[in-house]
Formats: structure tokens, C-alpha cells, sequence
């Protein structure tokens, strides 16, 4: 080889290897790298035990599992007051109010509660800002302490949460074992089920009546706790737990005033019982029974009847577990609620049958203690409506 072609030789392995090192060190990003392309950061406001939030938190697993640039910070704000107060910055940021959970940001857009046309419409966004590129909504938002919220956002679990576990323990045994003791002394369930087991008893079929009263009480428990959970679930889903629970404050407060009125002017305008003009018609159907499944079937019928004048105390208890608790320990409450508040039905029913009283004596111990039963309920009421008021007012919810 001569030394003319050795030197070509050479300068041509020269620019093929200069060719190579200038593409292996070109400043063009490669699309197929994230860490080149960067990460979308989408902010999702949700609160513990909302169905919604759940499908939508699952939505977004799929979408990252997609789009591995996705990044979903997720903020619960049921139990957690920074959280809370960032989800208020950011609302008002995006020129709105909180109007619920779930509530997602996501560039310059902000997407309230989850459905399937929210579903296409956060995918095609999602979609847009892979291809197009975006801002984190934080710093559309100009939030500054997102760093701190993200050290105490959704990850923490109940048990590990103080302000959860302190929320619960403050105010929801003690309120449903308070609030259930108020509604089972109301007079109109006693008048109710004195005048089902007197119609029975005056049929000469004593020997029916514990089961008419057990058959009562059980239908009425089941009344009741169906329509608590069912009124639970609907705020559940709607997410508009805060403003409930605030409603729920003052309208408990209205209640044991009432109650009180009733105490000092009973008669007077109104009263907080089954309202007058219902009562024919309840003693007209309740005359109607002489068996068991009569009383179950009529329990169901008169649990509507009852509704005005027992409903306060379970609406005022509603309105703390939506805050307060997770759906698994909401039913367990309920259930304890609706157990203590057929006990007196229980026992009067019990007492009647083995001789230990009479239908009048029932009935005349009822209309002798009606003022103090309503000062009783009025007092616990009004105290639990100020307490609600009082933790809103503290920040505990």
C-alpha cells in the first residue's frame, strides 16, 4: 500500500469517526426519553371514602401506567387542614371556588367532580400535554409551598394520621351515643308503639304483642337505617360533605331551640312532634293491625310519620360522620345509632307484656314527662349543633 492511499485510508476513518462523536453528543432531544421531555404534573384534590374520587384515582393509575411522564400528585383534604387550605389557593388561583371533590388541575384547566365525559375530556388533555408539552398547574397557579403539601398528602393512611384519629375520637362515638339516647326518648315513638300494643291488647291477643312490638321496633330499625345510610352515601357522592356539615351545624342548633320552646311554651305555634294534622290518619292505620307481620309492614309506613319529629338528631349525626369517618365505620355508627334508639321500644314492649306496666300507664308516664323530654333533647341538640359550629371554627373539619 502506498503512502498516498495509507494517508486516504486514514482520513477517511478520521471524518467517519468524527461523524459518529458529533451525533452521539447533538443537543436534539430524543422523544423517546422522558427525562428529556420532562414530566406533566397533574394535581388531584380528593377526599377519603368518596366513590368518585376512588374512580377517578384508578383512572389515573391506568393514565400513568400509559403516559410514564404523567405525574399525579394527589392531595386528600378530608383530614388533612394544609392540604385543604392549598386546595383553597389553588381554587382561587383558577379564578373559582371549591365546588367538591374530586377536583383536578392540570395545566391551565380545572376539572370539577368525575364522570365519563370528564373521563374523554381529562384523557384528551392528558394526550395533549404529552404531544404539545405544559406547565405544572402549580406553577400556573403560582403555588409556592406545594413541596411541603406533598410531604403529608394523600399517602398517609388513617391510623397514621393524627388529625383524622383526633377528629374521630372528639367527636363522633360519644355525638352518636349522645344524639341516638336524644332520639330514642322522643315522645312520638313512644305514643306510636303505646298505641299499636294497646289496639293489640284491646283484640284480646296479648299473647301477640311482644311479637307485634319486636316486629315494630325491628322494621323501624331497619327504616331508619336504610334511609341514614342512603342520605350518607348521596353526600358522599356528591362531595359536598363541608357544606352539609355546615348546614347540618345550624340547622341543629334551630332544632334544640325549638325543643326548648316546646319545654318552656309547649303547644305554642308549633310543636316538634308528629304534626297534628297526620295524627287521624296514623291512629287509623295503626287501629288496622292485629298481627306480626302487620306490625312490621306498618313500622315501615309509620317510620315516614315519624320523620318530623325525629329526624333532627339523626340528620345533625349524618352530618358529622360525612366528615368524620370512612363508609365501613359510617355503617357501623349507624347501626349502633338505630340499636340505641329502638331500646325503649324494646323495653316497653318487654315491660308490657311480662305485667311490669299497662299501655295507660305507659302512656300517662308519657304525657307527664313530655316537657322535660323535649327540655332533655333541646339541651343535647343545641350543644352538639354549637360543638359542630365550634370545630369548623377551629379548623378541626
Amino acid at each position: 500500500m502506498t503512502s498516498k492511499s495509507y494517508y486516504g485510508l486514514l482520513l477517511m476513518l478520521f471524518i467517519i469517526i468524527s461523524m459518529l462523536s458529533f451525533g452521539c453528543n447533538s443537543d436534539a432531544p430524543d422523544p423517546r426519553d422522558p427525562g428529556e421531555s420532562g414530566e406533566l404534573d397533574l394535581c388531584i384534590f380528593y377526599g377519603r371514602g368518596c366513590p368518585h374520587c376512588e374512580k377517578e384515582l384508578s383512572f389515573l393509575e391506568e393514565m400513568k401506567d400509559r403516559y410514564p411522564d404523567l405525574n399525579v400528585r394527589e392531595f386528600e383534604v378530608y383530614f388533612n387542614q394544609q392540604n385543604r387550605e392549598l386546595f383553597e389557593d389553588m381554587a382561587t388561583s383558577f379564578n373559582s371556588d371549591i365546588q367538591g371533590v374530586p377536583t383536578t388541575f392540570i395545566d391551565d384547566r380545572m376539572f370539577v367532580g368525575f364522570s365519563n365525559s370528564i373521563e374523554k375530556s381529562l384523557e384528551e388533555e392528558i394526550r395533549r400535554c404529552v404531544e404539545e408539552g405544559c406547565r405544572s398547574p402549580c406553577e400556573v397557579a403560582g403555588v409556592e409551598n406545594l413541596s411541603e403539601a406533598l410531604v403529608i398528602s394523600g399517602d398517609s393512611s388513617p391510623a397514621e394520621n393524627p388529625e383524622k384519629k383526633s377528629l374521630m375520637n372528639k367527636i363522633t362515638i360519644p355525638a352518636v351515643i349522645g344524639a341516638a339516647a336524644v332520639d330514642a326518648i322522643n315522645p312520638c315513638a313512644f305514643a306510636v308503639l303505646i298505641i299499636l300494643l294497646t289496639t293489640i291488647i284491646a283484640a284480646k291477643k296479648k299473647g301477640r304483642a311482644l311479637q307485634a312490638g319486636l316486629a315494630f321496633a325491628a322494621a323501624i330499625f331497619i327504616s331508619y337505617f336504610l334511609m341514614g345510610l342512603g342520605l350518607y352515601s348521596a353526600v358522599q357522592v356528591t362531595g359536598l360533605t363541608h357544606i352539609f356539615y355546615y348546614v347540618v351545624a345550624i340547622l341543629a342548633i334551630i332544632i334544640g331551640l325549638f325543643n326548648l320552646k316546646d319545654y318552656l311554651w309547649y303547644g305554642k305555634w308549633f310543636i316538634m312532634e308528629v304534626p297534628k294534622s297526620w295524627r287521624p290518619k296514623m291512629k287509623m292505620l295503626l287501629k288496622g293491625v292485629t298481627s306480626t307481620p302487620g306490625a312490621f309492614l306498618i313500622g315501615f309506613v309509620v317510620s315516614l310519620f315519624l320523620l318530623p319529629c325525629t329526624s333532627g338528631p339523626y340528620i345533625v349525626i349524618l352530618g358529622l360522620l360525612s366528615k368524620a369517618s370512612t363508609r365501613p365505620t359510617a355503617m357501623l355508627l349507624l347501626l349502633l345509632y338505630n340499636l340505641i334508639f329502638i331500646l325503649p321500644m324494646l323495653i316497653i314492649t318487654f315491660a308490657i307484656y311480662f305485667g311490669f306496666t299497662t299501655t295507660e300507664k305507659a302512656e300517662e308516664w308519657r304525657q307527664r314527662k313530655l316537657k322535660t323530654l323535649h327540655l332533655i333533647a333541646g339541651i343535647i341538640i343545641l350543644l352538639l349543633g354549637i360543638g359542630m359550629l365550634f370545630s369548623l371554627y377551629m379548623g378541626w373539619v
